[in-house]
């Protein structure tokens, strides 16, 4: 442990930040005028983490501390904190000037940390990570992963089938999607022939069919429970004309569980990426389309305006006024999405008592 104390006067008040890792955390402690009081690497454990906290209190009273990667490897500690009430500050990336001129180790990073929390720079308070909301992420990173996989999987079956040899080309080629997957699993291929290449194939399309069949049999059993779990969470959300479980769940997955951190329905917008960007230079009065936030978020609510735009009598009224303004279709998909964010955030931010219970 490295320990500087400039001064003989007692301090009351210090601050904190911690550079995460996988394997370690490393802290460093400054004063109210940023001059460093100790540096010190703990184990990111559960006793490293009760190590951690007890060390930074022992220069004075913690006010708050900056960590790096609360959704990540700072999960555990952030939960320690928040539950000592401890004003957390999430640091989501490291200062770029100073870097480029101090270099960097995971001290220096925990300092800078620390230095941003104290000078109130960021604000970001990190997501809770232990109610029900965490439960639904968890659930949808599960989800997520098997439609991933099986349009990976889907793909390379359409792909053997074109390279296929020409009697089973034939009797493949054309299938619906559906039918193809059930074709391809209801296939008979001796094992014993592997090595020709018309075996070879079949026995790879079974495999790949069977492997499809068993990732929709699991996102079949993963919408069962996160349909219920939406549905209790917050009712009204997936009532909302356009939002069904999945841009509910993808939405208060954004929000998170203790959403009170979203200041305004600007910084709920800002935080899904609908917020344009202003870009103002002179006399010039303009903004640019937004590319950050949250990209899932941004395209839950794309596929909200999506539907509105073929169902909804008031959006497709809107479209066609726009359009006689001049816009677009992608301008008036941005404005929309900026209004449906509005309209989401205040159902989200009102369900105090689903949320608590």
């Amino acid at each position: 442990m490295t320990s500087i104390t400039p001064h003989s006067a007692p301090i009351t008040e210090v601050a904190a930040g911690v550079d995460t890792h996988q394997d370690t955390h490393t802290a460093a402690v400054i004063d109210p005028v940023g001059r460093v009081l100790g540096t010190e690497q703990f184990p990111a454990t559960p006793t490293g983490y009760t190590a951690l906290l007890t060390w930074m209190r022992t220069f004075g009273h913690l006010t708050r501390v900056g960590v790096e990667g609360t959704g990540a490897y700072g999960a555990g500690l952030t939960r320690l904190l928040q539950a000592e009430h401890i004003d957390v500050i999430e640091i989501d990336r490291p200062d770029r000037k100073t870097r480029r001129f101090q270099g960097k180790s995971d001290p220096i990073d925990a300092i800078a940390a620390a230095k941003t929390a104290l000078a109130g720079d960021r604000t970001g308070t990190p997501k809770q990570r232990d109610g029900r909301i965490e439960a639904l992420r968890n659930l949808r990173v599960a989800r997520r992963s098997a439609i991933d996989q099986r349009a990976d999987v889907q793909r390379q079956i359409k792909t053997l089938v074109v390279t296929a040899p020409e009697s089973l080309r034939e009797r493949l080629r054309g299938l619906p999607a559906m039918k193809l997957i059930a074709a391809c699993a209801a296939l008979r291929p001796d094992p014993h022939d592997a090595a020709t290449p018309t075996t070879a194939v079949q026995i790879a399309l079974r495999s790949l069919a069977r492997r499809h069949q068993q990732l929709t049999a699991e996102i079949t059993d993963l919408d069962e429970l996160l349909q219920p779990l939406v549905a209790a969470i917050n009712p009204r959300l997936v009532a909302v004309h356009g939002v069904g479980t999945d841009v509910a769940g993808q939405l208060l997955v954004t929000a998170g569980e203790n959403h009170d951190r979203l200041r305004s329905e600007a910084a709920f917008a800002m935080l899904c990426g609908v917020a344009p960007i202003p870009a103002s230079s002179g006399k010039n009065r303009r903004h640019r389309l937004n590319r950050g936030g949250d990209r899932q978020a941004n395209a839950a609510l794309y596929r909200v305006v999506l539907c509105r735009l073929r169902w909804d009598p008031r959006t497709r009224a809107y479209m066609e006024r726009r359009t006689q303004d001049g816009l677009s279709k992608k301008e008036i998909i941005r404005c929309l999405k900026r209004y449906v964010a509005r309209e989401l955030y205040q159902i989200i931010t009102t369900n105090d008592l689903q949320l608590a219970a």
